[in-house]
């Protein structure tokens, strides 16, 4: 590669992310703008901030690699991610979640659960099940952008991954969620354009849109003797019907991610940074076109790398690196296209791993600061901004530090594993506080304690991946996994944990005492529907 053109783009780029921190790091001077940017975020930005946090190297990476493996199944991940994460988040979840946010003054995810349910226990265990909790998919993140710049610029995996932590820390520590939401608007707009250029350009050098589907179609039977053992069988055809193959696909990453998207702390906070439900209405065309064609171009162009390395090297993509699925896109980037769009989708990746790490970066650190620390020592608003500032300091040293162990093809999993642990202890509750007035504190704190221990147990002891990868079911009872007989083994802790979740925080809210009716006016002032989710 070219190391002087190759400067002067990243130099480029690196000023331009510099210099937007730089604005929001001199108009960031409280609490509310450190964290929810003062409420008055434009709905472009929030749109593309969303998308760029949700969007990150797992999704273009990790999950374009697993499209290499699975195929064009995961184009239904594709339609859940607009249907759910998008058209259902906006204006189902997020109009409403802005709205008593505003109501109650909250600034974190855990502290707007702690409001609506008055509990200080759902503020400090929440927190805790972010900050201890998302650093692995932090982790994937950076390991998905550092494989990319290993591979390009021929520098080492470590180096990679420093250079990556240095940078993000800088502008997070000082320009908190506006200096996050104002780079993720710049890496947005790279990525989009990237990942269209990827697309067009993938399809026309194999002839077309429809040759290369259908050679892809033709490739079946080259598809692994060992996935089709298992229930794969194709790379445009849908898995068998219930097998492991099936269920790994669909209830983990799939599901898992399609539907944990709804409880992910680092997007849920965006819907409190803008004034009106107009931002959000705004935004929704805009987050789905975001969405549809980062992931759809990922997932395509990794199923078309087969046809590609079969045709020019006679293997199919996993036998081409090794069966680590993690560098899959990143071989066929450096092998398939031009040298000076190797430049351009490197600052793609950059910009998706930025923008994601940015924002969990900042989750982490406003939970260790303000919802841990804080809700313990009972210090509300006090050195709110400088406490945050350490957490995040600390998340970044934990993503480096499990980034250099994790082993190969952990990406997608890496990410589906968090948004699973998330769904599992966050969705019931959440989507209770916003439509069922009914539930009470002890309700809340019994869906958030059962989701996340039922999905803790499932992952230790029952889900095959995790309960074999971690050794400790092996260790205190002598087997891998404490279920050996299919289909319980591949099915993903999201599909069990969240209905337990729902079941305990209805029943105990049914069993306990309501809520005191001043809390919920206040949580629900002027909401259109107020009279109609009494709950009597």
């Amino acid at each position: 590669m070219n190391l002087i053109i190759l400067s002067i783009v990243f130099l480029v780029y690196f000023f331009v992310v510099g210099y937007v921190g730089y604005i929001a790091w001199k108009s960031t001077k409280s609490s509310d703008e450190f964290m929810v940017a003062g409420r008055k975020t434009h709905p472009y930005i929030m749109a593309l901030s969303y998308g760029a946090t949700f969007i990150s190297t797992a999704a273009i990476v990790g999950f374009g690699g697993i499209a290499g493996q699975f195929g064009m199944s995961l184009l239904w991940l594709v339609f859940l991610n607009i249907l759910v994460g998008v058209f259902i988040a906006f204006i189902f979840m997020g109009k409403r979640t802005r709205k008593m946010g505003h109501n109650l003054g909250s600034l974190t995810f855990p502290e707007f659960l702690s409001r609506r349910f008055d509990s200080r226990f759902i503020q400090y265990f929440s927190g805790g099940i972010i900050f201890f909790g998302m650093p692995i998919y932090a982790s994937v993140v950076l390991i998905g952008a550092a494989r990319f710049m290993e591979t390009s610029l021929s520098i080492s995996f470590t180096l990679s991954l420093l250079i990556l932590s240095i940078f993000v820390a800088f502008y997070v520590i000082f320009g908190g969620i506006r200096g996050v939401m104002y780079t993720e608007a710049v890496q947005g707009t790279i990525m989009f354009f990237g990942m269209i250029f990827l697309l067009i350009f993938t399809y026309w050098i194999l002839g077309g849109v429809t040759e290369s589907q259908t050679a892809l179609t033709n490739l079946a039977p080259h598809f692994p003797a060992s996935a089709q053992a298992l229930g794969g069988t194709g790379w445009t055809t849908f898995p068998t019907l219930g097998s492991p193959f099936w269920w790994t696909l669909v209830s983990t990453i799939i599901m898992g991610v399609g539907i944990g998207v709804l409880a992910q702390p680092q997007l849920i906070v965006r819907f409190m940074t803008v004034k009106s439900d107009k931002e959000l209405n705004r935004a929704v065309l805009m987050g789905g076109l975001f969405i549809a064609v980062i992931t759809g171009s990922a997932y395509i162009v990794g199923s078309l790398s087969n046809v590609y390395f079969f045709n020019t090297l006679g293997q199919i993509s996993v036998d081409v690196v090794g069966g680590n699925v993690d560098k899959i896109i990143p071989t066929f980037i450096n092998f398939a296209l031009p040298e000076w769009f190797v430049y351009i989708f490197l600052l793609t990746l950059l910009a998706a791993a930025m923008s994601t790490l940015s924002s969990q970066y900042h989750a982490q650190g406003t939970s260790l600061g303000r919802d841990i620390y804080e809700t313990l020592k009972k210090k509300k608003n006090i050195e709110s901004i400088s406490l945050t500032r350490i957490g995040i300091l600390i998340a970044v040293v934990l993503a480096f530090v499990l980034s250099l162990i994790l082993p190969g093809s952990v990406v997608a999993q890496g990410t589906a594993l968090f948004y699973g642990i998330c769904a599992a202890a966050f969705l019931s509750v959440y989507i209770c506080a916003l439509f069922w007035k009914r539930t009470t504190r002890e309700g809340a704190i019994a869906g958030i304690v059962s989701g996340t221990v039922t999905s803790l147990f499932w992952l230790i002891f029952v889900y095959g991946k995790t309960a074999e990868g971690l050794g400790i079911c092996q260790f205190l009872t002598g087997q891998p996994m404490l279920i050996s007989a299919m289909p319980w083994p591949a099915i993903d802790a999201l599909i069990v944990a969240v209905p337990i979740s729902f079941i305990f925080t209805i029943v105990v809210s049914l069993l306990t005492k309501p809520m005191d009716q001043e809390q919920l006016d206040k949580c629900y002032k002027g909401f259109k529907s107020n009279k109609k989710i009494e709950g009597k």
